[in-house]
């Protein structure tokens, strides 16, 4: 039997000791992922970028998650973790899921519990044959040629030309089969030490599924500084192992391409008569394999008086012009009458939430991210067109997007 340990300041609850005699980390929270696996609990599993621990929390049921963030940026909001969708639906809900238990393998000693009666249920735990992870009920999504995938593209550009939008984002998905005995945790270590500037995640939940992704690129945060972050991510070009990634240069496309989405950020800024915000940028910066054009905004939130700026930029930005493309309303009909699949999770956002500490969020783009489909993976990717765009390209790039998270497979 654990002993309780004094009450901590974190908003997971107060945290209990470990009850057996001393293991590994990663053997606590596959322990922990197991039990919450056998018992039907949704679960998430997280890396920050540059971290060196995993954190993971479980939460007493799905239908104690909420459908819907709550304010999810601002003080006092409840501890949980964000997994949104492209688009909300009836069979792609907008999840938040409440943080009842948490374990942070930097705290190998402790568990932080909300809800005792799952640090209760946890003990009385008996493991058997590894549970199986959830998998969506939906019908798996088509897998596009490269033909369909270029007469995509073009009718994309098409549309560009012809004044229906400015900037279109389309995507595909492909389907891989998975090796024997593959382990979702194990392939996000994978992930981990080949992308340890991502950010690295495992959700999985039933009914919803389960998905693994590592991505480069924040959607919204605000720090334990009080600063307000996010971030114009866009352009792609692949890093040669004997160039600079700070002599690249880039064309006229990419660099049309990532200007679009920080003006969109900028437009959401004037549309909240906001004013008082410090732009850096644009840079290039690595992402694995891959290199992107990135500028950084940020808003001083001890000087600037606006306590609901992060959840309403939140609404504003997602779906990010850099995932859909702009004006926001017409790119977004576009891709629903030609894009042709369920983009499910991928593109949505995802992260916690009042976890570290109120008032403390990271919310992240859900990009280069598979979901586990029994015996095989769904994988995602997509190209910003412009009228410059070309098929071929457009194709190549999803191709070198999706070897992020191949290879953890």
């Amino acid at each position: 039997m654990s002993v309780p340990l004094p009450a901590s300041n974190t908003p997971a609850g107060p945290a209990r000791a470990w009850p057996n005699a001393p293991a590994p980390a990663e053997q606590r929270l596959r322990a922990l992922v197991a039990w919450a696996l056998a018992t039907g609990r949704p679960l998430a599993v997280w890396s920050e970028p540059g971290a060196r621990h995993w954190q993971l929390l479980v939460s007493h049921s799905l239908d104690a998650a909420y459908v819907g963030l709550p304010p999810a940026l601002e003080s006092g909001a409840p501890a949980g973790f964000a997994f949104f969708p492209f688009r909300e639906s009836d069979h792609n809900p907008a999840l938040f899921l409440p943080a009842d238990l948490r374990y942070g393998s930097a705290e190998p000693d402790k568990v932080f519990v909300a809800d005792p009666s799952l640090w209760t249920d946890f003990l009385s735990f008996t493991p058997a044959d590894a549970p199986d992870w959830p998998a969506s009920s939906q019908p798996l999504p088509p897998v596009a040629t490269e033909a369909e995938y270029a007469a995509l593209v073009a009718a994309g550009v098409a549309a560009i030309r012809a004044g229906a939008v400015q900037k279109v984002v389309s995507s595909r998905a492909v389907r891989r089969a998975l090796p024997p005995g593959f382990d979702p945790l194990t392939a996000a270590a994978r992930l981990r030490r080949q992308y340890p500037q991502a950010f690295v995640s495992l959700v999985s939940a039933p009914g919803v599924g389960t998905w693994l992704g590592a991505t480069p690129e924040v959607l919204a945060e605000v720090g334990a500084d009080g600063v307000f972050r996010t971030m114009a991510l866009a352009g792609t070009q692949v890093l040669r192992p004997d160039h600079s990634p700070y002599a690249a240069v880039w064309g006229q496309k990419e660099i049309e391409e990532q200007a679009l989405v920080a003006r969109y950020i900028v437009s959401c800024f004037k549309q909240l008569r906001l004013r008082e915000y410090h732009e850096t940028g644009p840079r290039t910066v690595v992402a694995g394999q891959l290199l992107h054009l990135r500028t950084d905004f940020d808003v001083d939130l001890r000087r600037v008086p606006f306590p609901r700026l992060g959840t309403d930029m939140l609404r504003l930005l997602h779906p990010t012009s850099a995932v859909g493309g702009m004006p926001k309303a017409a790119a977004l009909a576009w891709l629903a009458a030609h894009e042709g699949y369920d983009r499910a999770y991928y593109s949505g956002f995802l992260g916690p939430v009042n976890v570290e500490a109120p008032g403390v969020a990271r919310l992240f783009v859900n990009l280069r991210c598979l979901q586990v489909r029994g015996p095989e993976a769904v994988l995602y990717a997509g190209t910003g067109l412009t009228l410059d765009s070309d098929p071929a390209r457009e194709w190549q790039e999803t191709e070198l997007k999706m070897q992020t998270v191949a290879g953890a497979i």
